[in-house]
C-alpha cells in the first residue's frame, strides 16, 4: 500500500477526539493497510489514525507477535501498573518515563466489523493505553514523569519509538 505522513506533535489533529467508525469502506480497508506499512516502516509498535491525520478511531499495533487492527478499541479493565521508557512516532528522538497499567483488557472490532475482546500485559499493555489516548486527542507527554530526553543515536531509541 502506502506510507503516509506522520503528523508531528503540534499539528491540531493530534489534539481531536476521533469518530467511531460505522461501516468498513474499501477507503478504510485502504488506511489500515496504509497504518500498517507506515508503523512497520517507522519502527513503531502502535500507531493510531490522528497521527495520519485521519479523524477515525482506528488504531494498529505490533509488539512482535503479529498485527492488531482495533477499530472503536474501548478500555473495559486495567490493573497493576508498569513505569518505563515510553516514546510517540509523532515526536521522533523523544521519549519519558511513563506509568500505565499492566494489564489491560480492551474490546474493539477488526477489520471486518467483527467485535473482539483482547487482554495484554506490559508492552501491550501500554501500546494498547497509549494509541487509545491517541483516539481522545492525548498525547503521552501529558502523563511524562519529569523531563523528556532525547534519544536520538540511543542504541535503545527503537525501543522508545512506540507508536
Amino acid at each position: 500500500m502506502a506510507i503516509r505522513q506522520i503528523r508531528i506533535m503540534g499539528d491540531d489533529r493530534l489534539e481531536k477526539v476521533c469518530k467511531p467508525v460505522k461501516e468498513i469502506t474499501p477507503r478504510t480497508r485502504e488506511l489500515i493497510l496504509d497504518m500498517l506499512d507506515t508503523m512497520y516502516e517507522a519502527g513503531g509498535v502502535g500507531l493510531a489514525a490522528p497521527q495520519v491525520g485521519i479523524l477515525k478511531r482506528i488504531v494498529v499495533i505490533d509488539v512482535g507477535e503479529g498485527p492488531i487492527v482495533m477499530i472503536n478499541p474501548e478500555i473495559l479493565e486495567t490493573s497493576g501498573e508498569q513505569t518505563g521508557q515510553e516514546g510517540c512516532l509523532s515526536l521522533p528522538g523523544q521519549a519519558g518515563i511513563v506509568t500505565r497499567p499492566n494489564y489491560v483488557k480492551v474490546k474493539a472490532f477488526n477489520e471486518n466489523m467483527e467485535e473482539y475482546e483482547l487482554e495484554g500485559e506490559e508492552l501491550l499493555a501500554r501500546a494498547v493505553c497509549h494509541e487509545c489516548d491517541h483516539l481522545d486527542g492525548i498525547m503521552y507527554v501529558r502523563h511524562v514523569e519529569g523531563d523528556l530526553f532525547d534519544v536520538t543515536g540511543d542504541e535503545d531509541a527503537e525501543d522508545a519509538e512506540e507508536s
